[in-house]
């Protein structure tokens, strides 16, 4: 192994296909809805020939809804085009054992045309974007996300059997910090930890959260990308060990009336040597990159905010007193605002609140470096310090619903300049088709009120 937590050199693999250790390659790449996608080769192929030339894979797979369906608007694969393929072009310095399905490996893909050239929509392609442009000011970007989700006693196809009603959370009741009820998914969570180490990621550690079955585990921060793969990656296996356990969980943003699940992200930007740079003789120990950073993120975050709340349910999570943000502001360890800063000198870095356990992490990882670095290059002001509760301030508002955020995102000037048309077009009728979807969607809420009521 490359470091002996889980990675695999090219040589690695060889030698564990060679001695029958391994007979499959997942070669994965996250869509739009950040959900690993990809295709299972023979170890002995992806040897000989993958890992050099890649695999193909149709380009449809970034222009459908999450029911798999084709939908039309996209420039990027159509019928009108053919729905021709893509190449998946193994970025091997992601090359892993995959614990949770015996004999396998996994591999990170970039998504390339047939004719070349980088596939412009694809998450991973979008963040390496954000990152070359933080590259030319001589930065880079440090991430950890905070992902949470809900376990239930109950097997997904007997969840899906059941319309997901009537489901047994796996605790009874808060378990915020509990060590007691919270030990009762020990064994899963376990599991999921120990898999995760090793498939080559540093796990910190679990804690029990607010809502019923409510956990998080954290994961050592890291650059972006790999930050950002390792998310996608947890987020796969831990489904797929619940189901194992005859669990499942969710990573939806909000599943009932009580608290959702977050996906906080930290984010620290260094130097290309890895130096600390937000830290400064500046009030609040920032530095004046630090409070352009800022800055930009809250100048820019309403306009931004479809790249954090992808989806129709993203948006119920956005209540007051409910831990997660309403108000877009920033304070000092201030779980109110939208934006929390922690840590102080080298550790000093900016928390945004806003997305939640459904995000795409390479979409609001890119859509923080882009309201970054839009501070950065207008010198954005630091607005004034949120030091109470934010919930009740005059600050300006998350956007409420997709609708809000698609066409503030439409507007953006910040968003086109950062992302490019081929990309804002392109997610702008990835919301249109969940709208679309929603609105000519009949609710139990609306049979319930009015089945025999109106």
């Amino acid at each position: 192994m490359a470091d002996g937590h889980g990675l695999l050199t090219p040589e690695d693999l060889a030698t564990a296909v060679t001695e029958r250790e391994v007979d499959t390659v997942v070669v994965a790449f996250a869509d739009m809805q950040g959900r690993l996608v990809g295709k299972r080769v023979s170890a002995r192929l992806f040897v000989e020939e993958v890992s050099d030339h890649g695999a193909e894979a149709c380009n449809y797979l970034l222009a459908v809804d999450v029911d798999m369906n084709t939908v039309d608007g996209y420039a990027l694969s159509s019928w009108e085009s053919g729905y021709g393929d893509m190449v998946l072009r193994p970025d091997l310095s992601t090359l892993r054992r995959l614990p949770w399905q015996p004999g396998a490996a996994l591999v990170m893909a970039d998504l390339e045309f047939v004719d070349g050239g980088a596939v412009g929509p694809s998450p991973r392609a979008i963040l390496k974007r954000q990152l070359d442009r933080l590259a030319e000011r001589g930065l880079t970007a440090h991430v950890g996300t905070e992902l949470e989700f809900l376990v239930f006693d109950e097997t997904y196809r007997d969840a899906w059997a059941k319309g997901y009603r009537e489901l047994r959370y796996a605790t009874d009741y808060n378990v915020d910090y509990d060590l007691l009820a919270s030990g009762r998914l020990e064994p899963l969570l376990r599991d999921i930890r120990n898999g995760m180490d090793a498939a080559g990621m540093y796990c910190e550690g679990v804690k029990g959260e607010c809502n019923f079955g409510q956990q998080e585990i954290g994961f050592r921060f890291d650059e972006a990308l790999i930050t950002c793969d390792n998310h996608s990656i947890y987020k796969n296996g831990a489904k797929t060990i619940a189901d194992a356990h005859g669990k499942a969980l969710t990573f939806m943003a909000k599943y009932n009336e009580r608290e959702g699940n977050s996906c906080h992200i930290h984010l620290s930007v260094r130097g290309v040597e890895g130096e600390p740079v937000m830290a400064g003789d500046q009030p609040h120990g920032f530095s004046p990159l630090m409070q352009h950073w800022i800055g930009g993120l809250l100048g820019s975050m309403r306009e931004l905010t479809l790249f954090s709340a992808p989806n129709i349910n993203s948006y119920k999570r956005y209540v007051d007193g409910s831990f997660a943000p309403t108000a877009i502001a920033w304070g000092v360890d201030n779980r109110t605002c939208a934006l929390r800063v922690v840590g102080h000198g080298p550790s000093l870095r900016v928390e945004n609140r806003v997305p939640g356990g459904d995000v795409n992490p390479y979409l609001a990882t890119a859509a923080i470096i882009a309201g970054g670095l839009y501070g950065i290059d207008h010198e954005s002001e630091l607005p004034e310090l949120t030091s109470g509760n934010a919930y009740h301030s005059d600050a300006p508002r998350v956007p409420t619903t997709l609708s809000e955020a698609a066409q503030l995102f439409a507007n953006s000037v910040i968003a086109r300049e950062a992302f490019g048309d081929e990309v804002v077009d392109h997610y702008l009728n990835y919301a249109a088709v969940e709208i679309r979807a929603f609105e000519s969607a009949v609710t139990d809420w609306e049979k319930f009120r009015g089945f025999e009521r109106l």
